[in-house]
């Protein structure tokens, strides 16, 4: 009777506990193939800077959910766009402070893969 008294106590304990969160590593193939395209095109075309490449996506990916991620990408694309519309996002705090946590994710990255 003890031994089941512990079985039933044990799986009612698990069961108390939270669920494993989602992984943030939600990023679709696509977006990580596209950092590791980038990443190689500034680093190098060796499969070890390809293997640092993906580590770097991966530490980022951890850090920021794909969706705030998308958004980064976006402010970036079209602060680099020459003209007036553009300043929008070169200017505004809103877009800085994206940049700036997107940069610290990059730099993170950077130290834990390269």
């Amino acid at each position: 009777m003890p031994v089941r008294f512990a079985l039933v106590f044990a799986v009612a304990a698990l069961s108390a506990l939270p669920a494993a969160a989602s992984p943030a590593n939600d990023y679709p193939t696509e977006a990580r193939a596209d950092y590791v395209i980038g990443c190689m095109m500034a680093n190098g075309q060796s499969h070890t800077v390809m293997q640092k490449c993906a580590c770097s996506i991966d530490a980022i990916a951890d850090r920021i959910p794909y969706d705030d991620y998308t958004a980064m990408e976006t402010v970036k694309v079209m602060g680099d766009l020459p003209g007036e519309r553009a300043s929008l996002f070169r200017g505004a705090g809103w877009a800085k402070d994206l940049m700036d946590r997107l940069r610290q994710a990059q730099i993170a990255a950077d130290r834990q893969c390269f």
